[in-house]
């Protein structure tokens, strides 16, 4: 697991010691990557959001890539030590926080305290309604805008409701047993349902 691009291009992350955590294989995140580069234009200014951040590896990529802010949300210990130590060994101390807390509980915390993030991870365990829970707060919660996008990495097996109020899927990416579904606030039909992303929807990535 290592930095793919950026100021700390080559890095490796320190990685969890037990299956517990489930980081995005570098395969995903290279490709994820270069899609969001394509919608975002880059990184540069950009407000994260990580939640579930497990070793923080997409907010450091995010940070490595010239993100100007990166918060970081988990309720595991360990996951929150490790964050922690990435972010101390990256030097991107001054650039990103750590909240040990539960998902919700976090996100209601901020809404007192933070502006709009431009771009939101969520990557949750697999099959635990979680992303749906999360996708659901986020709908109506001042942490987005409708600029924001919303990212979430779940199993492809899994059922995960098109939109969530006016939070809604755009597309959607397939890699084996990885999907990876993109989210904006959408108050009308864009024409023609075109995707803001080069490709078709549902592209499985082998």
């Amino acid at each position: 697991m290592r930095i793919i691009c950026g100021s700390a291009r080559g890095r490796r992350l320190h990685s969890p010691k037990n299956r517990m955590i489930r980081p995005t294989a570098d395969r995903v995140k290279e490709s994820l990557f270069n899609i969001l580069s394509v919608i975002l234009g880059g990184f540069d200014r950009c407000r994260v959001l990580d939640i579930f951040a497990g070793t923080g590896n997409l907010g450091l990529e995010a940070l490595s890539r010239g993100a100007s802010l990166a918060v970081f949300i988990d309720n595991h210990k360990e996951s929150v030590a490790l964050v922690a130590k990435n972010l101390r060994m990256l030097v991107f101390t001054d650039r990103g926080r750590v909240l040990e807390r539960d998902a919700l509980s976090a996100l209601h915390h901020l809404e007192k305290r933070e502006v709009p993030f431009h771009l939101v991870f969520i990557d949750p365990p697999y099959r635990q309604g979680l992303a749906e829970s999360v996708l659901a707060y986020l709908a109506a919660s001042t942490l987005i805008d409708d600029n924001s996008l919303v990212v979430a990495e779940i199993s492809s097996a899994e059922l995960l409701p098109p939109a969530f109020e006016a939070l809604r899927e755009f597309d959607r990416r397939v890699y084996g047993d990885t999907a990876i579904a993109f989210f904006r606030r959408m108050h009308k039909e864009t024409p023609d349902n075109k995707s803001p992303i080069p490709g078709n929807m549902d592209k499985t990535g082998r």
